[in-house]
């Protein structure tokens, strides 16, 4: 295993996982020295009586919830970073709950910041490590979806419409006091969901596997995702209501998501970046596209890599009877299938030209991506026109 010269890596905060993970909420906020709770969610997890699962468990461990906000969009934005910040401050709350995907919690982790640091506008404190530590504010994370590992990540992604930007900020301050992984609020999330969630999560993983930024301890988490992820994902999609399927799921998120937290990603999610602020691709969906041919464009550099990795996702003996200098085309091969297979079984198309991907904004998507940070930990050196190959072959 390749162990660089130095490197860093900083665990998510406590992690609750699995049966009365959320009904603990409530004793480690106390602990945190925390008592008036304000809730974030988005409008479908309150119209399906989420929210209140969440609140009833707080306030019968003997918290107050003083706010909720229900309404945040699919894409994290800076206004309601701003707005939701004001209000939490007029609700007099100490602490903050995220219920959802990774834009409400995201946008949660935008709302600690200012509350944290002081100010109305987060577009003060974009970039990179630039957060000094400032007023704790008890922040506890669960995640609905089983992809953006949104609760072990020391970023916040968060769009600024207007310039058609997603802004990235990045501390170890970003990190949630708790990740609470609960499948009772993943078994409702419908296959399409699943599947690009799913394979939003793979391609943590592979990425921080693979990236200039890899470590041992990071190579490590993201092992073990890859492995649950492959075993499970199909699953949570054939049969829904698989509980152990989905918490595994939940699971290998969580490592996939702090294992890119400490390593970084690459190339997919320079271009996915880019996908997203320019054509309004969903995320997980545009991983699930880019992940295949990103790795091909990669293969020289990461063969190795992608050799180990295919260790993780076929049985030893199907392992063994690949020769050696074929394991890592082989890897891209078997990542390529199974993606696939998940986009076939939840009628997905994995073709930018069939989520109406019009050709003529490449030149923009590809513009942006060569400058996107996560091109920067990318195993090989990235052109404008190797991002216009790549769209053209994902077309």
């Amino acid at each position: 295993m390749f162990v660089p010269s130095y490197y860093e890596f900083v665990n998510p905060g406590k992690i609750l996982s699995g049966k009365y993970a959320l009904e603990n909420i409530a004793s480690e906020f106390k602990l945190l020295g925390s008592s008036r709770v304000f809730v974030l969610s988005d409008k479908v997890l309150n119209e399906l009586g989420q929210v209140k699962v969440l609140c009833d468990a707080l306030v019968s461990g003997g918290v107050q919830v003083v706010g909720t906000f229900v309404d945040i969009p699919a894409d994290s934005s800076i206004e309601v970073v701003n707005r939701i910040a004001e209000i939490y401050r007029q609700a007099n709350a100490d602490s903050i709950v995220a219920l959802g995907g990774g834009s409400v919690i995201d946008t949660a982790k935008g709302v600690r910041m200012l509350i944290s640091q002081g100010g109305n506008d987060i577009m003060k404190f974009v970039g990179a490590e630039v957060l000094p530590f400032a007023r704790h504010v008890p922040f506890a994370a669960v995640p609905t979806t089983s992809g953006t590992g949104s609760e072990a990540t020391a970023v916040a992604v968060i769009k600024d419409g207007a310039r058609k930007l997603k802004m990235e900020f990045i501390s170890q301050f970003l990190l949630p006091d708790l990740a609470v992984i609960d499948e009772r609020f993943t078994v409702s999330m419908p296959a399409r969901i699943t599947a690009m969630t799913g394979l939003d999560a793979l391609t943590h993983a592979i990425e921080s596997y693979s990236c200039l930024q890899k470590n041992p301890v990071s190579q490590s988490y993201a092992r073990s995702a890859i492995m649950m992820i492959i075993e499970n994902l199909d699953k949570c999609i054939s049969t829904p209501s698989d509980r152990k399927a989905r918490l595994a799921m939940a699971n290998g998120s969580l490592l996939a998501g702090s294992a890119f937290s400490n390593s970084m990603v690459g190339i997919v999610h320079a271009i996915g970046h880019s996908l997203g602020g320019v054509c309004s691709l969903p995320h997980g969906l545009a991983m699930a596209i880019l992940l295949p041919h990103c790795m091909r464009f990669n293969l020289e550099k990461c063969d190795e890599d992608y050799a180990e990795i295919l260790s993780f996702c076929i049985s030893p003996e199907e392992y063994a009877a690949v020769p050696r200098k074929e394991r890592g085309l082989k890897c891209v091969e078997v990542v390529e299938t199974f993606a696939n297979a998940i986009a076939h079984d939840a009628g997905l198309s994995l073709k930018l030209s069939d989520n109406r991907i019009d050709k003529a904004s490449f030149e923009e998507v590809a513009a942006r991506a060569i400058n996107d940070g996560a091109m920067i930990v990318n195993p090989k050196a990235v052109s404008k026109e190797d991002v216009l190959a790549i769209l053209e072959a994902a077309y």
